[in-house]
């Protein structure tokens, strides 16, 4: 059965603003998806909807960004991640996703109050240096990362709260980040089939809106690629702060 007019009407916007986040645009427009669908189907329908949606971006995001990577922080967050999928799928009917989201919301706040009080008070507005790799600290937030995932759809913010100090160059950290999410989402099929959402029914509905996710992917791609470092990363910080303003607002229900 083709899917009715007011489902269209929200998901077509859901999967647009994920698709400029998945392009690079940051992990703010990334939470807005799932509650926007939600709105038409219930919530975890809507997550299983846009997981074949994700794949498919991220292959999108994967070719435009190809020549683009930092494999340092790739690796090193990735064990984590595995870890806290792993632990997200043993928890996931014991946690609340709100509460998961609350935390998040509070630590990536946080976060960002601490960057600009450390850039624009403490330093009155000149550049910091970056900080090295940490291991211990990129297995702990590569596993905040790959659990929020799977709990919570709200893997960005602990990302960025690990990446975005190292200060990489904009292109080198979208295609860690790109190629990062790509195999979380790829890890997070298994689970999803496990609890039988990935029916006929959501890939019928995924596939009607393939088009807006490729469209909208490469859109992102496009943007970010012609941005300074200059802009680049208070941008970023922004889309930080907003995702973490929306984690809270989810987290406590209102």
């Amino acid at each position: 059965m083709l899917p009715s007019f007011e489902f269209f009407l929200v998901a077509i916007p859901a999967v647009a603003v994920v698709g400029l986040s998945k392009g690079g645009l940051g992990g703010a427009f990334a939470l807005v998806g799932v509650p926007l669908m939600a709105l038409a189907v219930p919530p975890m329908q809507a997550a299983a909807i846009f997981l074949p949606i994700l794949l498919v971006m991220d292959a999108v995001a994967l070719w435009a960004w190809r020549q683009y990577n930092d494999r340092r922080t790739l690796f090193i967050l990735l064990p984590g991640a595995i870890l806290g999928i792993g632990l997200g799928w043993a928890t996931s009917s014991y946690v609340s996703a709100n509460a998961m989201r609350l935390v998040l919301g509070l630590i990536t706040v946080a976060f960002v109050l601490r960057f600009v009080a450390e850039t624009y008070v403490r330093h009155r507005g000149n550049e910091i240096a970056a900080r090295s790799h940490n291991s211990v600290l990129a297995t702990f937030w590569g596993t905040v990362c790959g659990y929020s995932s799977f709990v919570a759809h709200a893997g960005g913010p602990p990302f960025q709260i690990y990446v975005l100090p190292l200060k990489l160059d904009p292109r080198s950290y979208t295609g860690a980040s790109v190629r990062f999410f790509a195999l979380v989402n790829l890890i997070k099929v298994i689970p999803y089939f496990a609890l039988g959402e990935l029916d006929t029914e959501n890939l019928t509905l995924s596939f009607f809106l393939l088009p807006v996710a490729l469209v909208s992917t490469l859109a992102g791609a496009q943007l970010v690629k012609m941005m300074k470092p200059a802009i680049f990363y208070p941008f970023m910080y922004g889309m930080a702060l907003i995702a973490g303003l929306k984690l809270l607002w989810d987290g406590i229900g209102l």
